[in-house]
């Protein structure tokens, strides 16, 4: 397993680092060291989760051994304490120790860094923070939800009438490794279903002394979620937010709110309810007990009812603009109920003993908290809207917010009590400041906050919006090679009338004939599964209605456009309803895999379900369209209140000289979101795909200075279906001896390689694919060093390809001591300036050389049973075929050439004299090489100028004469030049 010192730390990677994730870790590290906050972007398939986790945990490190299990990442051992020993150490150690606390948006995003932390040798402490929708395994709680739920779990845990909650203290002195190897929430879960103890309240006490915590977003930006947190010591925490390109709206969102006036009725029920309860309670145990004193019921339903009232008499002279006052009218509204900063920390007592009281009376004598579902979710939500108008007792965030109060008379999912066709207002007040959400981290004096994505560009608007410096930034370029992707943008239809969603033209039957056209063709071109994303639902509904039933002006076929689409792909539509949205992806993964078509078409939405999250990798997703920007409804409210902020914000006699304004902030969302949605297609190292930005927009220059920076280098614009054509073409690899490719550009799914699951979890990272040695194969290590020169570096500087070797061979030369040594490849030196990575040495060191031995002996012997692209390990070649290089050797047995003193008359004896000559490992890489070479996965003169450098050290240089007789008349001019070239270098 390779070593790498970055900035003085070794970082232990379990696979060969690419250029960009070099680079990326430096990053991470120069943020740590320096506590400073950063930024960094790199694409989906770069292997960003493995290089914040092998990093972090490599600083963290630096400080002294994990809490428990000592000996992991290769650091040394030592013997590990007792239980009693440990638990005091550990108390003593956390404190002193940096905690790393990982965020992400979603569970499910969590699962895959924790199965990516499972792959590495660190073992830190960990932890891993739920909600106890997912976590409670109670019979009668585990039923209920939101609120409900967690008030239940209190009530019960308070009387200790839950029996797993009982048990988790001495469940965990019993269990001290707990904790010590990586799990996840259904590990946790596991274990309270067969043994006993409640899995919420394990990860709770586990989280209070960690190496490492994960989390979702919402257990660090929620005030309340954050207080939970026991035991961190926020002054020497490192936030990590994953996925952080929506976290700016998410920031927001958690500090404003919405309140509906049918929510408001509901309150008030609840207070009556209370009211009811606590008199029947005083009648019952005949106690004046001052916590349930009906008056202060009653005085709370009173001041409900008020405020109901009062919203209601606001006059709205446009429904369109709503009532609409500064952030600071809040305070104003509120004081004529006599609701203030002082009062309201009387109210928000009085709710908490309501949402006790309810419990109390909800469960009674039965089981508990059955019937509390309907009936303690509500008021809580005053509570929350009290916290936040009336934050740390002062009014100073009030310049961030908007007092917003509209009507609508649709009503409101979800709300059994709004009446049909009634007008219902809803109070809002929003915040258009998510920098204070980021604020808080500062007073509590964290570290580092490292934020990270697939797409944060453009950068300046992000740190700018969030109100933090960001000293460390960068924007990665991808791993892939050029002739893996391709991008192109259609301005004009085929009839040459202009392509574009906007408002003013999106409507028309031209553009509508030209669009469906223009994917009818694409359909045709592109291989297997094809993504399509319109700006809006309403927009695609509106195209695939006139599709359906029209065709283009033009045509000369009966057929309406959209049969058109189905003679080449099977289509899918995103639903709107999420409840829907499994069916369809499984509808889709099925249309792929029936082989009696030529693959699918997914028509979604930008910021929809498709967008986020989901890994179109491999033939699930080989071109993703485009049709449009994703523009938010410039009249909504929140939207239009958001960008006169922002201008206000802007104007020049404002003193901050960064800033952004209104229509800036508007164009930046819809390009994340078209970003976001493009990062579908290339999942992983091998992959390749297609994106087709079909709206002339992209052409203008301040609309592709918002595309993801690693983007920007592959965008073609002129001929699209002939590049198109030739590079699908290009890349679809099949049996050459089975199929002619110079027509087919759809072969086939029986006859393309393995067929790839769709996976509802983040992308395989460039070099993570797990189960066999096929994606660690030389072949795409070689082709990696080789092809990173050719794309622009992360730092948009020149960066040093000098990790210890200057040329592919020394690479080479230095990769065949695998069998004895491990590689330590030293980037210290201070490791950066100005931005740029400093010259790095490969050193030698006797660390774990038994994996490498390994990777390298199988990748000799199994190449018959790997898929060419190292796709997560399927394979595609037949175990009874012989190897490649194997089969090529032995159809120039007629051909005579003088290898190393001796006659070689076959191609056994080259392949015989290459073993003697090579070591396990170049060997390896020489079978995958010449597979690279028969296969054309890689380009021909580059799979001849690897073979020639791993045949140019000077006792290998009859390897390097001899190899011609296998190189085809076509390539031979080729090769005779490198002959030369390696011959004069070593004479």
């Amino acid at each position: 397993m390779p070593v790498y010192r970055i900035r003085g730390v070794d970082v232990d990677f379990p696979y060969d680092a690419y250029d960009c994730q070099i680079t990326y870790m430096d990053r991470v590290l120069q943020s740590l060291q320096q506590g400073n906050n950063a930024l960094l972007e790199s694409p989906t398939g770069t292997g960003k989760t493995l290089c914040l986790l092998c990093s972090t945990l490599a600083w963290r490190r630096t400080f002294g051994e994990f809490l428990r299990g000592g000996g992991g990442g290769g650091g040394g051992g030592g013997s590990q304490p007792s239980g009693s020993q440990q638990s005091g150490a550990s108390a003593t150690q956390s404190s002193s120790y940096p905690v790393i606390i990982y965020a992400s948006r979603t569970h499910s995003q969590l699962r895959q860094v924790i199965k990516e932390l499972k792959a590495t040798s660190y073992r830190p402490k960990m932890a891993v923070l739920g909600s106890r929708e997912q976590m409670c395994i109670h019979e009668e709680v585990s039923k209920l939800q939101g609120k409900a739920q967690n008030n239940g779990c209190h009530y019960l845990c308070k009387k200790r009438l839950c029996r797993h909650n009982n048990i988790v203290t001495d469940y965990m002195k019993n269990n001290t490794e707990i904790g010590s190897e990586p799990f996840d929430i259904e590990d946790l879960v596991n274990i309270g279903r067969t043994k006993g103890p409640c899995p919420y309240y394990i990860s709770r006490e586990l989280s209070k002394s960690v190496d490492i915590l994960f989390a979702p977003y919402n257990y660090l930006i929620d005030p309340g979620n954050r207080r939970s947190l026991t035991g961190i010591s926020w002054d020497n925490a490192v936030l990590i937010f994953d996925e952080a390109h929506n976290l700016e709206s998410i920031c927001a969102d958690a500090a404003s709110f919405d309140l509906l006036t049918s929510n408001l009725t509901s309150c008030i029920t609840e207070a009556q309810e209370c009211i009811q309860l606590c008199s029947f309670k005083r009648s019952i145990e005949n106690s004046a007990e001052k916590q349930f004193d009906p008056e202060n019921y009653a005085i709370l339903k009173a001041l409900l009812m008020a405020l109901e009232k009062k919203i209601g008499e606001l006059v709205i002279d446009s429904k369109e603009l709503g009532y609409t006052k500064p952030g600071s009218y809040i305070y104003e509204f509120l004081s004529e109920l006599n609701i203030t900063s002082e009062t309201s920390k009387k109210l928000i007592e009085i709710i908490d003993s309501a949402s006790l009281l309810l419990e109390e009376g909800n469960s009674g004598e039965t089981k508990a908290g059955v019937k509390a579902k309907s009936t303690v979710s509500r008021l809580e939500t005053i509570r929350d809207m009290l916290d936040i108008i009336f934050k740390g007792g002062g009014q100073n965030h009030a310049k961030y917010y908007s007092f917003h109060v509209n009507e609508s008379s649709r009503q409101t999912s979800g709300d059994s009590l709004q009446v049909f066709g009634k007008a219902s207002r809803t109070l809002s007040w929003w915040c258009f400041n998510p920098g204070l959400a980021m604020e808080e981290f500062l007073k509590l004096g964290v570290r580092s906050i490292i934020l990270t994505s697939g797409t944060l560009s453009p950068l300046d608007s992000l740190a700018m919006e969030l109100n933090l410096e960001f000293p460390v930034r960068l924007e990665n370029p991808h791993v892939i090679s050029q002739d893996q992707i391709w991008v192109g943008v259609v301005p004009v239809g085929p009839s040459g009338h202009p392509l574009n969603s906007s408002y003013r033209t999106r409507e028309t039957v031209k553009y509508k004939q030209e669009l469906g056209t223009v994917i009818v063709n694409f359909a045709r071109i592109v291989p297997d599964g094809l993504l399509v994303f319109f700006p809006s639902y309403s927009m695609m509904d509106k195209c695939i209605d006139y599709w359906k039933n029209r065709n283009h002006e033009h045509s000369v076929d009966d057929s309406t456009i959209w049969q058109r689409m189905c003679k080449h792909k099977q289509p899918v539509i995103e639903p709107r309803q999420s409840s829907n949205f499994p069916n369809a992806i499984e509808d889709y993964e099925a249309k792929l895999r029936d082989p009696s078509t030529f693959g699918a078409i997914f028509f979604a939405v930008c910021r929809g379900k498709v967008s986020e999250g989901l890994d179109f990798a491999d033939r699930a997703g080989r071109a993703v369209i485009v049709t449009g920007m994703p523009f938010s409804t410039p009249t909504d409210p929140k939207v239009r209140l958001k960008r006169e902020y922002l201008d206000k914000q802007a104007k020049p006699s404002n003193k901050n000289p960064k800033t952004l304004t209104g229509e800036e902030w508007y164009v930046q969302q819809a390009a994340r979101a078209v970003n976001q949605a493009v990062g579908r297609v290339i999942r992983h190292r091998h992959d390749y795909g297609a994106i087709i930005y079909c709206d002339e927009r992209f052409v203008w220059p301040n609309y592709q200075s918002q595309m993801s920076y690693w983007l920007k280098p592959y965008i073609k614009y002129g001929e699209v279906v002939q590049t198109l054509t030739r590079f699908f073409r290009d890349k679809v690899c099949v049996d050459p001896k089975e199929m002619d490719c110079n027509d087919s550009v759809t072969p086939p799914a029986d006859k393309c390689l393995p067929q790839e699951i769709l996976s509802d979890s983040p992308a395989t990272a460039v070099n993570e694919h797990r189960g066999t040695t096929a994606s660690l194969n030389a072949t795409t290590r070689k082709n990696n060093y080789m092809k990173f020169t050719q794309i622009t570096p992360a730092n948009r500087t020149t960066l040093p390809m000098k990790h210890g070797c200057s040329t592919s061979s020394q690479l080479a030369s230095s990769r065949g001591q695998f069998s004895q040594d491990s590689q330590v490849v030293d980037l210290t030196d201070n490791a950066t300036m100005h931005g740029q990575l400093k010259e790095h040495t490969l050193k030698s060191m006797r660390l774990k050389k038994a994996k490498i031995a390994d990777v390298s002996s199988q990748l000799k012997h199994n190449v018959e049973s790997r898929a060419l692209t190292g796709n997560r390990g399927q394979q595609s070649t037949p175990p009874s075929k012989r190897s490649t290089i194997e089969q090529a050797c032995e159809k120039n047995e007629a051909i005579q050439e003088r290898c190393g003193g001796q006659e070689s008359t076959t191609g056994p004896a080259f392949l015989k004299l290459a073993r003697e000559k090579l070591s396990t490992a170049e060997y390896g890489e020489f079978v995958e090489f010449m597979k690279a070479l028969k296969l054309k996965t890689m380009h021909i003169k580059d799979s001849l100028e690897a073979i020639a450098k791993l045949f140019s050290s000077p006792g290998r240089l009859t390897l390097l004469e001899g190899f011609r007789v296998f190189v085809s008349k076509n390539h031979l001019p080729l090769y005779e030049q490198l002959v030369r070239k390696y011959t004069m270098a070593n004479t």
